[in-house]
């Protein structure tokens, strides 16, 4: 599929103090209209931007060249990472998120999506792995792009890893073990504490077990997702 991408520069960016890209985060606008999300992209007074944004109908739009820092992921870290923005690309997905009426993410919109993920990831090297939620980096701050995301369309697609998948195990892990595997994984427990980031893995691996805490469903696929 060819992506044609409307070029909307925005003035946010900067020069990357990692010349690596090896992460691409995702993130749901949580606006009430895509024109709003865009325009607050391209908006000096905001100071905020992304590499792209996604329509619902599928339109994509360029507004930071790739080998440039835009500034998408605020405090977060990753694998002990803490200047996200220096090692990746962001994606904003029109979606009003939770604070303006969740909802799925149309099929056009990830028709899209996964062409322009896939270029990104063979133009840089980025595994699966390190295909993320804005929640993954930044546990506890936030909640996208939330646990309606279509994560296993984009696994069945070789761009990222799935979901749980469902299978218990009897060798449950402890708490420390667990909190042990969540750093494995990429989560910065010692940042944003164990409460959150449990939140965050939820989310995004095992959303029927949202709020549950360390439930021995959440401990399966913290040991599971962990190996893959």
């Amino acid at each position: 599929m060819t992506i044609d991408l409307q070029q909307t520069p925005s003035p946010n960016h900067g020069d990357r103090k990692s010349h690596k890209v090896s992460l691409v985060v995702l993130h749901y606008t949580g606006m009430t209209t895509g024109q709003e999300a865009l325009d607050r992209l391209r908006s000096e007074e905001a100071g905020v931007s992304a590499h792209y944004l996604i329509e619902e109908d599928g339109r994509a739009f360029a507004l930071v060249p790739e080998d440039r820092r835009a500034w998408h992921a605020g405090v977060s870290s990753w694998r002990g990472e803490t200047d996200v923005n220096s090692i990746s690309v962001g994606i904003e997905i029109v979606n009003p998120g939770h604070e303006h009426g969740y909802r799925t993410f149309p099929d056009a919109q990830i028709d899209t999506l996964i062409p322009l993920l896939r270029g990104i990831c063979e133009r840089h090297g980025v595994p699966k792995e390190r295909v993320v939620g804005h929640s993954d980096v930044a546990p506890g701050r936030k909640e996208d792009p939330g646990e309606l995301f279509p994560w296993d369309r984009l696994a069945r697609e070789g761009l990222a890893l799935p979901r749980w998948s469902g299978r218990m195990r009897d060798d449950l892990p402890s708490d420390d073990q667990a909190a042990e595997l969540l750093n494995r994984i990429g989560y910065g427990v010692e940042l944003s504490g164990l409460g959150a980031c449990i939140t965050a893995f939820q989310r995004r691996f095992c959303p029927d077990e949202l709020g549950q805490g360390l439930s021995p469903k959440t401990l399966a696929a913290i040991v599971e997702i962990s190996a893959l």
